[in-house]
């Protein structure tokens, strides 16, 4: 098809969400992309913030034909070796003991927050209070929404997940203010990115983990966008040395496949009980 035929059959059929540019996207190689007319482009959003390893790596297209070749999906019900591997490298490479995999940085997120206040509900039942900070961003799920810094991502739906209180990013004292012993998790992002790239002020996260000790509430950190070496380390909570209770991952670890998810150290491994949570895809052989 033609670039104007393309344009408005997509326009015709898929729901409007995306603004989208002009162009119509053919080839990918390294960190250029080239559209259905010939025109060559480098892709500096990286497929926002995804293609890690650039389009079409070699070692990548291997591994993903190799695998669809063999086994592209059979459930969390059994056992498969290739998942066990990845368990491997991403404990290794976040530091944690025990992962999930989901499928893109809300349902990662989702079940962070979820473990967490099945954490904070077991120890007192007003124990579910969940804080985040302006100018965030974690999804656009319904809790990850509430959970989200910006106004404009909550219009027009009406009442957002109840339990989720906002306050301005790097001001330890608006948190401690907020803080008491019905807060179960603190969630932030290392290096904030959505409303600009926000690096907070020396000793704030250390702060934050000290509030969080002290009332025992979880540190999320969400690595959606910063982890994946994106700062020169693995994630980005290895520059303070204040490691959270539960890290979230997406985006760049799949190098443009789907994939997602959260760690957690051995301590919080029992916290979901098998029923809990879960999901079909995350976790497939083939991402």
């Amino acid at each position: 098809m033609d670039k104007k035929t393309i344009v408005e059959e997509t326009e015709k059929y898929y729901l409007p969400v995306f603004g989208r540019y002009p162009m119509v996207m053919e080839l990918g190689h390294g960190c250029r992309v080239w559209d259905n007319e010939g025109n060559e482009y480098v892709d500096a959003f990286a497929g926002i913030a995804v293609n890690s390893l650039g389009y079409n790596h070699p070692v990548l297209v291997k591994a993903i034909s190799e695998q669809a070749a063999k086994l592209m999906h059979c459930s969390n019900l059994y056992y498969t070796e290739i998942q066990v591997k990845a368990l491997r490298v991403v404990a290794e490479a976040t530091g944690m003991d025990r992962i999930f995999f989901a499928n893109c940085g809300a349902e990662g997120n989702e079940g962070a927050m979820k473990l967490a206040r099945k954490y904070g509900v077991s120890k007192a039942p007003t124990k579910y209070k969940i804080i985040s900070a302006d100018e965030s961003f974690h999804g656009r799920t319904f809790d990850t929404l509430a959970a989200t810094g910006h106004d404009y991502y909550h219009v027009g739906y009406g009442p957002l997940s109840p339990g989720h209180v906002l306050v301005p990013y790097g001001d330890i004292k608006a948190l401690e203010a907020q803080m008491d012993d019905d807060v179960c998790a603190v969630l932030l992002e290392p290096i904030q990115g959505e409303g600009g790239v926000h690096v907070p002020p020396a000793e704030y996260l250390q702060q934050v983990r000290a509030l969080c000790d002290k009332h025992d509430a979880l540190l999320i950190f969400d690595e959606v966008q910063t982890g994946v070496a994106r700062t020169g380390k693995w994630f980005a909570y290895m520059h303070s040395g204040v490691k959270p209770d539960i890290l979230t991952f997406a985006k760049g670890i799949g190098g443009g496949f789907p994939v997602a998810g959260f760690a957690v150290p051995e301590r919080l491994a029992h916290v979901f009980k098998p029923g809990d949570h879960g999901g079909t895809f995350g976790g497939n052989p083939l991402a």
